[in-house]
């Protein structure tokens, strides 16, 4: 059983900076970070592939950074100059396929 376990999330200014962190207790080659706003589908927003290229979504570009360290290092995301449009639960997951371990969610919320 694979445990996939988010942390970080918070209520920021619109221009705050945050850091998520994941913990996946088995390696699965491929990770990265998802979100969901209110009322919207879920969307990637930074995942890497199982050779560590980062692929970002086009609207968090130049603001967001996906980062491992190694093997035994949490997943990071670091987010900068956040906007209330990010404001949403975002998720960690782990695998290369649909068939995902996913995390419980941690909620992200940004005011103007």
């Amino acid at each position: 059983q694979v445990q996939v376990t988010e942390s970080g999330g918070d209520s920021v200014q619109d221009g705050g900076s945050l850091t998520l962190s994941c913990v996946i207790s088995k390696y699965r080659g491929c990770m990265g970070w998802f979100r969901q706003a209110p009322g919207a589908e879920r969307e990637g927003v930074a995942t890497m592939n199982s050779r560590g290229a980062i692929t970002y979504s086009d609207s968090v570009k130049g603001r967001f950074t996906l980062s491992k360290d190694n093997e035994k290092s949490p997943l990071l995301l670091q987010m900068n100059n956040l906007k209330p449009e990010d404001t949403a639960i975002y998720y960690c997951a782990a695998g290369c396929t649909e068939q995902k371990n996913w995390g419980q969610g941690t909620q992200v919320t940004v005011s103007s």
